[in-house]
């Protein structure tokens, strides 16, 4: 089975490259799902009241995004069976109301550095069809703002 449009090519310190000739930078992130990849910058979802949030880890170091972060996770069906979390060049937890979200959604998360968890993404992609396996990489710059 050949590898996937939106198989990860090259991880940027503020992008990425895909396997379509698509790059992703400007220091954003990307969703890949369902076979379409979209731009994704997590650390611009809404808190409560209204402003921006641009903190990711939370008091704890726990790696925590509002659920507007997931948008399309809502739309898309069928959902993803394992959503792949690259969180930048190092691994944080992430928060229990993130995974709880997450989870609600019936997709399982498992959480890695993005060189990783692009590679894991690559090769599950390959294996299994990109419907069943979603990835939301953070560039290898970020580094817990």
């Amino acid at each position: 089975m050949p590898a996937p449009t939106t198989s990860i090519d090259a991880c940027l310190s503020d992008g990425f490259h895909l396997d379509s000739g698509l790059k992703i930078g400007g220091g954003s992130g990307c969703l890949l799902l369902a076979g379409e990849a979209f731009t994704w910058r997590p650390w611009e979802a809404f808190g409560k009241g209204g402003e921006e949030k641009t903190k990711m880890l939370n008091g704890k170091g726990q790696w925590d995004v509002q659920k507007e972060a997931w948008g399309v996770l809502d739309l898309v069906w069928p959902k993803p069976d394992l959503l792949i979390l690259g969180l930048g060049a190092s691994t944080y937890p992430i928060s229990p109301q993130t995974r709880k979200y997450i989870n609600s959604l019936g997709i399982r998360v498992d959480i890695q550095d993005t060189r990783n968890a692009a590679a894991q993404f690559n090769l599950l992609a390959t294996e299994r069809g990109v419907s069943n396996i979603a990835a939301a990489l953070i560039p290898i710059g970020w580094k817990g703002r």
